[in-house]
């Protein structure tokens, strides 16, 4: 399967790409390249594989969700250098 140039210059203008011509000919080859490769790889007898979705056999990569209590104000103000009010007092950045 081959693309041609002008569908490479159509993307690319979609893509809002500027491409030369050298760069047009060559992206249209690799292109092309890469189009011949999936269609190997479409005429792979796969009869008896089973479909997967993922290539390593986990089932569940995370933890569980637990519901702890959150720190207290008194608890998360403990090592704060100044707070006021329940509320972390921090230096002005912003002219």
């Amino acid at each position: 399967m081959s693309i041609s140039r002008e569908d490479v210059r159509k993307v690319a203008d979609l893509a809002r790409l500027e491409l030369d011509e050298t760069l047009t000919d060559r992206l249209a080859d690799q292109i092309g390249t890469i189009l011949n490769y999936v269609d190997t790889l479409g005429q792979v007898n796969t009869e008896g594989v089973p479909p997967t979705h993922h290539a390593l056999s986990l089932s569940n990569a995370f933890r569980d969700d637990v519901v702890i209590p959150s720190p207290g104000t008194d608890q998360a103000l403990a090592n704060a250098p100044v707070h006021e009010n329940g509320c972390f007092i921090v230096p002005k950045i912003v002219g």
